[in-house]
Formats: C-alpha cells, structure tokens, sequence
C-alpha cells in the first residue's frame, strides 16, 4: 500500500520503518512544520495519524472530505466519537480509532473485561489502574487507561464511574474507580490493574518495551481498512 503519515514524531518515524520492513511505501510526511492542507492526501492508500488531541478533528474532518481512509493513534479526543462516527457515515468514509494499537494491549482489554465479570461478585476486592508513560505524553489519564477503567465499569457493577488519583490512592469504599497517572523519562507504557484486598492482591499488567508494538499494531489496523468503508476498531481487526 501506499501510506501517508500524518505526524511524524517518534511514533511516525516508527510506524515508517515497520510499514518499510512489510513492503509499503511511504507517499508523504506531514510534521510540526508542515498543515495537512499543504499536501495531497490522495498519494496515500490509507493515512495514519499520531499527533496531538487538539488536531486530530481537523484531521479527522480533512480527510473525510477527501475520502482518504484514516487509521487515528491519537488519544484523548473520544468524546467526540459520536460526531465522527456521524460524519464519517455521512462522508462514507473509512476511520479506524483505538486507544492503544499494540496486540498485547488489545488482549488485555479483552481479559480486563472477563476479570471485572468474574470479580463483581466479590466487592471486598477494590480496584485501581495505574498507567505510566514517558514526559511528552499529553493526555492523563492516558487513552488506554481510561478504555481499561471503561471495560471494568461495563462489566462489573461495582463502579459506576472513574476519577483520577493525582496524590496517594483513596482509602475510602467508593464506586468511582481510581487511576493514576505517572509520567517518567524515557517509559513507553506500563498500564496495571489491581484488585486489593485485606487478604491479597490481584494483578493484571502490560509493559511496553518499546514503541514497535504500536507502530506494528498501526499498520495491520492499515492493512484492514484499506478497501473498507465505515467506523472499525482494533476488535475489528483482532476479531474479538
């Protein structure tokens, strides 16, 4: 395929690489010196975007209008989803958004879905999620975390809601689930959930070692929509 990066920090120069290495092509490159209006997104066959929450609608918007399909890495935009998925109907176009990309963070999500079930039984057990990323990450809580902290709320009726810890962890029975963010030199991403009690702890974790996963993970979800009209996610790509 022929691929545009929109965005190319770190993240785009790894996505370039990893979409080399599997024998697509790179069209064009759109960094902080450069607008999406400068370029003609219709080189690429499909187009991913890792920039920052306060572009990504622009983004989003310039390439439904060019009928350019779309795979979104940026977080911390979701509470517009309703809008994109409408005007992605009404453009028929073709976008593809995940909170984390990497394969193994997907599988988390699926198990984290299956323990919150198994756990709501026991309310003794309180839950927490830490997420830590590196010091140029914008969003906190991170996308990831806040899609963990949702497939707790979903499937254990325990928690009706989640909150962000920004000093110690809450020692208080509440059904607002905690999480933290911390932010560290030089850390990909570590997301841990936790379930305490007075007898033992439970816990669940992924830890990025590098920036591969979600590159690699980028491009499959490329791969897949490419041909495709409408709204996907990595659980489409994953058939979850």
């Amino acid at each position: 395929m022929k691929i545009g990066l929109i965005g190319y920090g770190k993240m785009g120069k790894a996505i370039e690489r990893i979409a080399l290495e599997r024998g697509h092509s790179i069209v064009y490159k759109i960094d902080s010196k450069t607008t999406i209006d400068q370029v003609d997104l219709n080189l690429a066959d499909v187009a991913i975007e890792f920039t920052q929450p306060g572009l990504v609608i622009k983004h989003i918007e310039t390439c439904l209008e060019q009928r350019v399909p779309l795979v979104v890495g940026t977080t911390g935009w979701q509470d517009q989803l309703a809008y994109v998925a409408t005007l992605t109907t009404e453009k028929v176009g073709s976008l593809l958004h995940a909170s984390n990309f990497s394969v193994g963070v997907n599988i988390l999500f699926n198990i984290n879905e299956k323990l919150a079930a198994l756990m709501f039984p026991h309310p003794e057990y309180k839950a927490q999620i830490e997420e830590i990323h590196h010091i140029q990450k914008l969003d906190a809580p991170s996308g990831t975390a806040v899609s963990l902290a949702q497939g707790i709320i979903q499937n254990n009726k325990n928690y009706h809601s989640w909150k962000a810890e920004t000093g110690s962890w809450p020692e208080v029975n509440s059904d607002e689930l905690p999480i933290q963010a911390l932010r560290e030199p030089d850390v990909p991403g570590t997301h841990t959930i936790s379930y305490i009690s007075k007898i033992d702890t439970l816990t669940l974790s992924h830890e990025a070692h590098s920036r591969d996963g979600f590159a690699l993970g980028s491009v499959i979800a490329a791969e897949f929509l490419f041909g495709k009209k409408g709204v996907y996610t990595m659980r489409d790509v994953l058939a979850f």
